[in-house]
């Protein structure tokens, strides 16, 4: 994966980005500020030289940003709930599975906890979505297909307080203290002293340290606009074409493929009832209230 001039992380002004060289500290111009924008970890950079000093003088394009967590160029999200304690909020994963697609990040569930409850109904729900997902027993885990994923990524995971997110990581990179520690003993700052998104490499690609990050930051932040909704469900697609009516929002129109596909059993009505529910929200939505995205 490409690492070379990648911002790995921002605080307080700096900027440590990962070039052939090593790790550099650089500040940004001044021409950043004036236009309102602001470097991210994930970002690809140009640098120049700038009295004796590594500056950063462009940033190359986005192929997408998230406001909170703040991070550039997010390939993958892995989207950990579990089946007990907490229960799963059918709504909030398919919410955060949304908010991914939108951005042209790709998600992945994984479900934690099945020893201690089946995953059956996560499983027959989202069977047809077009979303993968993994299951977690105890001491048995796909580990190695996560890695897989992991490989020429970027990536981050997500998932509420008690999920079983920070034993799944450790699990997966047990080497993940060690690492961060060490990058933030160059940094010369803690590891959790701060919500700054941090990346630290593995498996051939790289993955965020993201302290706080939780489904409910992701929606608050990252809006879906209605016009958008129907390409964040991947069991959709197929169907968009064949509604009678341009423009369908397949809630109560007449000839709508989508609603016949659910009646037929081809999309699961659970998926189906949680687009509704955001496609209400949705409306509520003012475009020139997120000027920013």
């Amino acid at each position: 994966m490409q690492t070379e001039n990648r911002i790995m992380k921002g605080i307080g002004g700096f900027y440590y980005v990962q070039t052939a060289e090593g790790l550099l500290t650089c500040k940004a111009k001044g021409i950043f500020r004036k236009r309102g924008i602001s470097p991210l970890a994930g970002d690809l950079v140009r640098l120049e030289t700038e009295g004796g000093s590594p500056v950063i003088a462009e940033i190359l394009p986005r192929k997408n940003a998230l406001v909170r967590p703040p991070i550039a160029n997010l390939d993958l999200l892995f989207v950990v709930a579990s089946t007990v304690e907490p229960n799963p909020n059918f709504l909030v994963l398919d919410k955060m599975c949304a908010i991914a697609l939108d951005k042209g990040i790709v998600p992945v569930l994984v479900i934690t906890k099945t020893d201690l409850a089946k995953p059956d109904p996560l499983e027959e729900i989202y069977a047809s979505s077009g979303i993968e997902l993994l299951c977690i027993s105890g001491e048995d885990a796909p580990l190695e297909r996560i890695r897989e994923l992991i490989s020429g990524k970027l990536c981050a995971f997500t998932g509420n307080s008690g999920v079983g997110k920070s034993t799944l990581l450790n699990r997966i990179l047990p080497e993940l203290d060690q690492q961060t520690g060490q990058i933030s003993k160059k940094l010369g700052r803690g590891r959790h002293t701060t919500r700054q998104v941090e990346l630290f490499e593995a498996f051939g690609g790289l993955v965020a340290d993201t302290p706080g990050f939780s489904s409910l930051d992701l929606e608050r932040t990252n809006p879906i606009f209605k016009e958008n909704l129907q390409f964040c469900f991947p069991e959709f697609a197929p169907y968009l074409t064949q509604c009678r009516f341009t423009g369908c929002s397949h809630r109560t129109e007449k000839g709508c493929a989508v609603r016949q596909a659910v009646e037929e059993g081809k999309i699961h009505p659970h998926r189906y009832e949680d687009y509704l529910a955001m496609y209400e929200s949705a409306s509520a939505i003012k475009e020139w209230e997120y000027n920013g995205r």
